[in-house]
């Protein structure tokens, strides 16, 4: 069955894309989801309209992606936390208390998007990724003092 992707559905393609699926696939799953319409003539003149449409909201999402990369890239967050005599941590700062103090700031960045190599488990200064929209990174420094 041909198929209109309304939608980005991982390994299948991008919204606005026309594919072939199975038809129970498309039956089943992908139109009750309405992430997908059945490809037919009324609607291949409808998609080159919504084609306009999601190019405009994906422009919206990278300028909105490069405008927080640009905010986020070098900003440093200082986290205050309890440790032993040799610096090490009784906790440790994970992707959520970083994303929490992004929150704080003023940045709703989910904590998934956050890529620290392991938990900080000790005082110093560390990096951290932020993986956004269309590609984009931002690095960010992690700067854990005692308390």
């Amino acid at each position: 069955m041909k198929v209109i992707l309304q939608k980005d559905i991982m390994n299948l393609g991008e919204a606005g894309d026309i594919k072939e699926v199975s038809n129970g696939y498309a039956r089943n799953f992908l139109i009750p989801k309405k992430l997908v319409i059945v490809a037919d003539e009324s609607s291949r003149k409808a998609i080159e309209h919504q084609k306009r449409l999601i190019k405009i909201k994906k422009d919206k999402r990278r300028k909105q992606s490069e405008k927080t990369a640009g905010a986020l890239n070098g900003k440093e967050l200082k986290f205050a936390a309890q440790a032993g005599e040799e610096g090490k941590l009784y906790g440790s700062i994970t992707s959520m208390d970083i994303s929490k103090k992004l929150r704080d700031e003023g940045f709703e960045i989910d904590k998934r998007k956050i890529h620290l190599d392991s938990p900080i488990k000790e005082l110093g200064t560390f990096k951290a990724t932020v993986k956004l929209d269309d590609g984009l990174h931002a690095e960010l420094s992690i700067i854990v003092d005692r308390e």
